[in-house]
């Protein structure tokens, strides 16, 4: 039902049945808002980089404004070495940040309040930021899992925890970007069911609450992306420059 605060985050299929054996490939609703986001993302930096005027207009400004705040955010955090991978960190929280704010739109979908999007793009993150590590150092890159200074005795407990730890690495992104974004979601959802119940008389109180958690959410999805973003820089950092 509509009045579900969780059916806004339902995925159904839109179009035929597109099946490959047990593997259902059907376009749905969660495929058409990431074509969306993509697109959007498209969209913006063509026009912004179509015509380069002395004065910028909003969306020339708006791409070069994201086009430094990423590239600050790469060299502050992964440093010089970490430039040619600007392309993908760049892409990466532009999509995740469009899919955030779009998801805020009334009757759209919300792309990353959903588990498996998350987990996919954390998963990608951690496979290519470990092969570039051993691409960079070899078998060297093991030495991450052994932190210089540790007493003997404590190694190989500290080295069995740093191994725990970076292979959690996808399970934490994804969940910390899941999680917001959903908890955010369902108490907008939440709150605007008790506008509607309580009416004019007591409606106001909710309804007061529903824009002050609106202003916060777009924050939220903001810096969402912003920590995917980041967290995909110190990974990437450590792969790159190995003083574990």
């Amino acid at each position: 039902m509509a009045s579900n605060p969780m059916y806004q985050f339902n995925v159904y299929r839109i179009g035929p049945e597109i099946k490959i054996g047990e593997v259902d490939l059907s376009f749905t609703n969660a495929s058409l808002f990431m074509v969306i986001s993509s697109l959007a993302v498209l969209i913006i930096f063509n026009l912004g980089s179509k015509k380069n005027s002395l004065i910028p207009n909003k969306i020339q400004l708006l791409a070069e404004l994201s086009y430094t705040f990423v590239s600050k955010m790469i060299s502050d955090t992964a440093g010089s070495k970490a430039k040619p991978y600007f392309p993908f960190i760049f892409s990466l929280f532009m999509f995740v940040l469009f899919c955030n704010m779009i998801g805020m739109l009334p009757y759209s979908f919300t792309v990353t309040s959903h588990i498996i999007v998350t987990l996919i793009l954390a998963i990608f993150i951690f496979i290519a930021v470990t092969i570039i590590g051993f691409i960079k150092h070899g078998f060297g890159y093991l030495k991450l899992f052994v932190p210089s200074g540790v007493p003997v005795v404590l190694l190989p407990l500290i080295t069995v925890i740093e191994i725990i730890s970076y292979l959690s690495r996808p399970v934490s992104l994804s969940v910390r970007l899941f999680a917001n974004m959903m908890a955010g979601h369902t108490m907008l959802k939440v709150f605007g069911g008790f506008v509607i119940s309580l009416g004019l008389l007591g409606g106001w109180l909710p309804l007061s609450f529903s824009v002050a958690l609106t202003g916060l959410e777009i924050l939220v999805a903001f810096l969402q992306a912003y920590v995917f973003a980041i967290l995909t820089c110190i990974y990437l950092n450590d792969a790159l420059n190995l003083h574990h």
